[in-house]
């Protein structure tokens, strides 16, 4: 099965190329557009491919009421005691910073996207010309959103979390039958933090072969262990949530990474991927010149011509210039053919 590269704003994701790290900002801005920019300006340092915002309002996510169904009551989420509206009013990024944060990212390098949650919010980024959009977890079922986003042509990163295999079916074949093929599914669990225990990334070398398209990881973990572990996978995106300090605080600061950590995300990914190679047995190029260190049979002690071969006076060391050590036990009880000195690798000619 070979899975084609798709250009992201000039920028190449596939197999064949590093993994593309996204850092993603969410609301670790605190509603200060200062801070915001000063995240960018991080995530360039960092060597990330690409910063990805959410562009949604609370009122195009929820309603503005206090009935039970819309608060978070669970005893283990970050946001309990919240409601929805609460949430969102906090975490949202203002519409009106989104040319600045992109033409920030554009001023230093990076590719910058966003995650739309209704289809004003599409129609607001396709005026900013967004190179990609990114669907969430909690949307990977709206399909009059997807179609929206579909029919730009653009490619879509599609978060996983949650979705059955049916469901996820009728994302991609929606997306495709809109004449859309530049899919990318992001391995996902929808949990904040997330566990490693709960995360199952060997479900992305069976999701890439179940829907013949490029498969990601957007990471919830702490640390960058899972992120790493998933390129070995075949994780071409890495997604990651990324603040400038966790003991800043902020609606998703506990799950994300700081500046030093994204650093090494970045170096240890693409690591990952150049070691991946191909399936190779035997010398490789490299090695070659490492050969000579391997063991093989050596005389130990003088020996004058006809003396027999024995344990005592042959060995298997290094280096690897005498006969292969599997010969051993074929040349004891055989005679030196002439005086060698202790140090002398064995041959054939040597014997008989």
């Amino acid at each position: 099965m070979s899975i084609n590269n798709i250009t992201l704003a000039g920028k190449k994701i596939g197999p064949q190329s590093p993994p593309f790290i996204v850092a993603e900002m969410s609301g670790n801005h605190n509603q200060s557009l200062d801070r915001a920019l000063a995240i960018i300006e991080e995530a360039a340092r960092a060597g990330v491919d690409a910063v990805k915002l959410q562009t949604y309002t609370a009122d195009t996510m929820t309603l503005d009421v206090d009935d039970l169904d819309f608060l978070i009551v669970d005893s283990n989420s970050l946001w309990k005691g919240k409601s929805l509206y609460q949430l969102y009013k906090e975490a949202y990024t203002p519409w009106e910073w989104h040319k600045p944060i992109f033409d920030r990212c554009k001023d230093l390098g990076l590719i910058c996207f966003s995650t739309p949650f209704d289809e004003t919010a599409v129609d607001f980024l396709e005026s900013l010309d967004v190179p990609a959009y990114k669907i969430a977890s909690f949307e990977n079922a709206d399909i009059s959103l997807i179609k929206k986003v579909a029919i730009t042509g653009k490619p879509l990163i599609i978060s996983t979390g949650m979705a059955s295999i049916a469901e996820l079916d009728e994302t991609v074949r929606t997306v495709r039958e809109l004449g859309n093929d530049n899919i990318i599914l992001l391995k996902t669990t929808s949990t904040y933090p997330a566990s490693p225990g709960n995360t199952n990334i060997l479900t992305i070398p069976h999701m890439k072969k179940l829907f013949d398209c490029q498969i990601g990881l957007s990471d919830h973990t702490l640390g960058i262990g899972v992120a790493i572990a998933s390129v070995a996978l075949g994780a071409t995106i890495i997604e990651k949530h990324f603040t400038l300090s966790r003991e800043d605080g902020g609606v998703d600061s506990a799950f994300s990474i700081e500046p030093k950590e994204m650093k090494a995300l970045v170096i240890e990914s693409k690591r990952a991927w150049q070691a991946l190679g191909k399936v190779s047995y035997g010398v490789t190029e490299k090695e070659r010149d490492s050969m000579k260190y391997r063991r093989s049979l050596y005389i130990t002690q003088n020996m004058k011509a006809g003396e027999v071969l024995t344990k005592e006076n042959v060995r298997s060391i290094r280096p690897g210039y005498g006969l292969e050590p599997k010969f051993y036990e074929v040349i004891l009880g055989k005679k030196v053919k002439k005086d060698v000195e202790k140090g002398t690798p064995l041959s054939w000619e040597l014997i008989y």
